[in-house]
């Protein structure tokens, strides 16, 4: 962050007697080479429950202090006040310009993602954005010619990738360990009670008054307009509008894995499947089950299951022609096929992790970053990968077509 700030700055010689450093300034270079000052941009369930727990936790361990929050809802942006003593912010604007902000969490609704991160990575900010990294492709290519412009760090909120199995796996197969890749499975699943994705009837939030405590344009941005719809406040993860529901939610942390330990990067061909089966008569857009299957170019399929109604996982694998490889709590393990293994010379291979899937190992990763240069785990490459696996099964389910990439051009299209 220094050097990038000093691009910006005019310094005169240090024998020229009429320059005064503000006090202001003496603190901001502080901040840059000791402690890092981080603003809030969205303060619901997720800001509050994980990433202000996290930073706040790691205030003297990491030199690391929560300076500014933002929410366009009265009541939550004076609760993370409250929890963190951090200046208040309506406007995400009006945060972006303290200068004492070395980074900004971008915890907002999907469909705001892409607009703040340009946003902040103008005004200078390093950032983390939690997932996806966009809610479109045509974004995700917008994000990535940003930040490659300002070269500020940038951490897309796939903390899965703070767990060391994903770079292990991918080293392995390439060492051959499992022979050639042919097939991945993974899944997401919850299973909810009487609807989901929804607050229990007893703890839905009453107290939202658009107009006085509630800035409802500011919420909706760029999607359409639309009358104030508390269901679609409370939990926009349900709606089109704002999120691709399973999707770009749930299966973004899950297909980043398999991208990551497969060396994977644009799908050529996508489908996807599901529907409201169990709850529905939800008022929610996106389906209560969701399945995608992705074609790589590499000759390989990665299948990715969920269901809101049925919390039975699925083994987490990746398939070689000589061996399985399975992730598991602890890491992973290669098991030989057996037909492949008749001289029994071919051991069982375990691997135990390191880190995890951890919002203060990711967060620690970027002030690394920004610190000293450590590379981002979930990069904004990475980002864009994972943007366009869900963004196309997405496309796929509703448009009840497959989705092709057009590698040339960098975009799908319906086959």
């Amino acid at each position: 962050m220094e050097n990038h700030k000093l691009t910006r700055r005019t310094f005169v010689s240090a024998s020229a007697a009429s320059v005064v450093m503000t006090a202001a300034s003496a603190k901001r270079v502080l901040g840059a080479n000791n402690k890092l000052r981080v603003g809030i941009i969205g303060c619901g369930g997720l800001a509050q429950g994980a990433h202000i727990p996290s930073l706040t936790g790691m205030k003297d361990s990491d030199n690391v202090e929560i300076v500014a929050v933002c929410d366009v809802y009265q009541k939550r942006l004076d609760q993370a006040a409250s929890k963190t003593g951090a200046k208040p912010f309506k406007n995400y604007h009006d945060l972006l310009s303290q200068k004492d902000i070395d980074y900004v969490a971008i915890v907002t609704p999907e469909h705001w993602h892409a607009k703040m991160t340009i946003d902040a990575a103008d005004a200078g900010k390093h950032i983390y954005c939690e997932k996806p990294m966009t809610w479109s492709i045509d974004e995700a290519k917008k994000v990535v010619a940003k930040i490659n412009q300002t070269k500020v760090k940038m951490q897309v909120g796939v903390q899965g990738m703070s767990d060391d199995s994903y770079d292990t796996a991918r080293q392995m197969i390439k060492e051959g360990k499992i022979g050639r890749p042919i097939q991945a499975q993974i899944d997401y699943s919850r299973n909810h009670k009487g609807d989901f994705w929804v607050s229990d009837p007893e703890e839905i939030d009453k107290d939202v008054k658009p107009g006085v405590n509630l800035d409802w344009n500011a919420f909706l941005g760029s999607a359409p307009k639309r009358p104030f719809d508390l269901d679609r406040f409370l939990h926009w993860r349900r709606y089109w509008d704002y999120s691709g529901g399973i999707a770009t939610d749930l299966f973004v942390h899950r297909v980043t894995r398999m991208i990551r330990a497969l060396d994977l990067k644009f799908p050529d061909r996508v489908a996807a499947t599901g529907g409201k089966w169990e709850f529905r008569q939800s008022a929610a857009e996106i389906p209560d089950t969701f399945n995608m299957m992705l074609d790589y170019p590499e000759g390989l399929t990665v299948v990715v299951l969920s269901s809101m109604a049925n919390s039975e996982p699925i083994p987490h694998v990746i398939r070689g022609h000589e061996a399985t490889l399975e992730f598991t709590r602890t890491g992973f393990v290669i098991r030989p096929e057996g037909r492949m293994n008749k001289a029994g010379d071919k051991e069982i291979i375990t691997h135990k992790k390191t880190g995890g899937e951890d919002i203060t190992l990711h967060h620690r990763n970027l002030q690394n970053a920004i610190r000293n240069g450590e590379a981002i785990k979930t990069d904004v490459m990475t980002g864009y990968y994972g943007v366009v696996a869900v963004r196309m099964a997405t496309e796929a389910f509703r448009k009840n077509r497959y989705m092709k990439w057009d590698a040339r051009r960098e975009r799908p299209y319906a086959a």
